[in-house]
């Protein structure tokens, strides 16, 4: 037919010819058109998923955390890629990465913000790509994914990946400071100790425990000095705690244990040198010594230049003691398992460091001897359960760390210690049935403390979940058997050594080392 090429009328060729050059031009031209480009990603521009990102990823888990991305170096400055990666997908980034990572400070996303920087070209996934893509984070959970950086250097490319929320949160914990285990560590020798001499601090030591004044004639014990094993301690020094206690009260409250180590922080802080312009303010406190008593209850102590008060309480079981009958010298006495010592109740407000201990006295001797009679809630104990002496020991510590504690919003300043309990060392007996503490090899049962935990469970347990903290020395002080009284006491009784009670100087001193580097 004339006019037709192949069938087609000449018109209907030339729309097909000029339709196929058409989309030739467009197809060459797409990569190279802005527009175009907006529309039709590039196949160099997709996003390139992590072949590893497991699939029981929850919502959580993807956006947690967000970390500024290394740019390459025609891009440095100028964008940002958000990581959110597990510890597989981060594994193969090298350590510079990862060093990053802990220094970043985390950004974390708000619901309605997107994980994805948006870019032209750079913000879509192709068809083969998506099926990539684990299905618990797909769909709704597409806005969650993250661009991976492409650079011509392999080695600073970055990695999109997911994080779990357990090395989320371990992670996080590498930027913050650790709080040091200054119960866990070792025993060194140290020529430098003791802190104060033995031969001195008469006007604070009671001469009972200082043994250098005994026939005690080896002394390796006052060299021993306690090293962390994750931390370094602060040296003490006494016009350093002077000046971090100035204006300020420390208050020891508890048994005879207690006083060893009030004595043994007055004897550092003065460098065992008498000190006149110390002032004796216990009548301050109610502390003076009654008619026909032994001693007073306790002694308090202020150093005038920088107005520091050190003060000690005896409190042997921490409860709130009442006689029966005041008129009578023999009346038996209210032990308030539930309520705090009436001085503590009283003074609480003027302490701004307490250290509270208890233990030794839980035995029924000393109860009987006391004539101390159990009460709960003002009236004799009826509850079977804490009858026993173990039970009523722990109800009480618990009792008295949570009062202590309801307390602490209302003064915001005082900073509470509840000190664990210091071990006794009686071999072949017990203190009045032959038992003896004669070893004077120091650390002839080890130097050093490798427990995370403490090993007074009752003392640890009680602070848990609380703002009291734990002054920890019960394991450390467990492997310094040679350094109590023993049988070199003042008034040495045939067959009786005190193993409880420590050589002053000595262990106690550790202990409130300890407490200076808490403060």
């Amino acid at each position: 037919m004339k006019g037709a090429f192949y069938g087609l009328k000449i018109t209907q060729a030339s729309l097909i010819l000029i339709s196929f050059v058409c989309a030739t031009v467009l197809i060459l031209a797409w990569t190279k058109t802005t527009f175009l480009t907006s529309l039709i990603p590039s196949q160099s521009s997709t996003v390139l998923l992590n072949p590893e990102i497991p699939p029981d990823l929850t919502d959580g888990a993807v956006s947690e955390k967000v970390l500024e991305g290394k740019n390459s170096s025609k891009e440095a400055g100028r964008d940002k890629v958000a990581v959110v990666g597990s510890e597989k997908a981060l594994g193969g980034k090298n350590s510079s990465i990862e060093s990053d990572r802990d220094k970043e400070e985390p950004v974390r996303l708000s619901s309605s913000e997107s994980t994805i920087k948006e870019e032209p070209s750079k913000n879509l996934v192709t068809d083969d790509k998506k099926k990539e893509i684990p299905p618990s984070i797909t769909g709704s959970e597409s806005d969650k994914l993250l661009e991976a950086k492409n650079s011509s250097k392999p080695a600073e490319k970055d990695v999109v990946g997911t994080r779990s929320s357990k090395q989320s949160k371990s992670s996080s914990t590498l930027t913050e400071k650790k709080g040091c285990n200054y119960a866990k560590g070792k025993w060194v020798i140290d020529d430098s100790r003791p802190l104060y001499s033995g031969f001195g601090c008469k006007q604070w030591l009671s001469s009972m425990w200082a043994c250098r004044l005994t026939q005690r004639t080896d002394f390796e014990y006052e060299k021993l000095r306690w090293q962390p094993k994750e931390c370094r301690m602060e040296e003490f020094m006494g016009s350093k705690f002077l000046k971090r206690m100035q204006d300020k009260t420390l208050a020891f409250i508890g048994d005879s244990l207690g006083r060893q180590q009030f004595q043994s922080l007055m004897c550092m802080v003065t460098g065992g040198e008498e000190r006149h312009d110390v002032l004796d303010v216990g009548k301050e406190y109610g502390l003076v010594k009654a008619r026909g008593s032994v001693r007073p209850d306790g002694w308090a102590y202020r150093f005038p230049i920088t107005n520091t008060t050190i003060l000690y309480y005896w409190s042997a079981s921490l409860c709130d003691l009442e006689p029966l009958d005041p008129s009578n010298p023999a009346t038996d006495y209210a032990m308030h398992l539930d309520r705090p010592p009436a001085f503590l109740h009283r003074f609480l407000h003027k302490f701004d460091v307490l250290v509270l201990n208890t233990g030794h006295h839980w035995n029924r001797g000393k109860l009987n001897a006391n004539r101390w009679i159990m009460y709960v809630g003002g009236l004799p104990n009826t509850n079977r359960k804490i009858a026993s002496i173990s039970g009523a020991k722990n109800f009480t510590v618990y009792s008295i760390v949570r009062w202590v504690n309801s307390r602490l919003p209302k003064y915001p300043g005082l900073k509470a210690f509840f000190r664990s309990i210091s071990p006794r060392h009686f071999f072949h007996g017990d203190w009045n049935t032959g038992g003896t503490c004669d070893n004077t090899t120091p650390l002839s049962g080890g130097k050093e403390v490798l427990l995370d935990e403490s090993s007074d469970h009752l003392a640890s347990g009680a602070v848990n979940g609380t703002d009291v903290k734990l002054l920890d020395i019960t394991a450390l002080s467990e492997l310094r058997d040679e350094g109590h009284i023993s049988r070199y006491s003042i008034k040495a009784t045939p067959g009786v050594q005190d193993c409880l009670h420590w050589c002053l100087p000595g262990l106690p001193d550790t202990w409130n080392e300890i407490l200076f580097a808490q403060l």
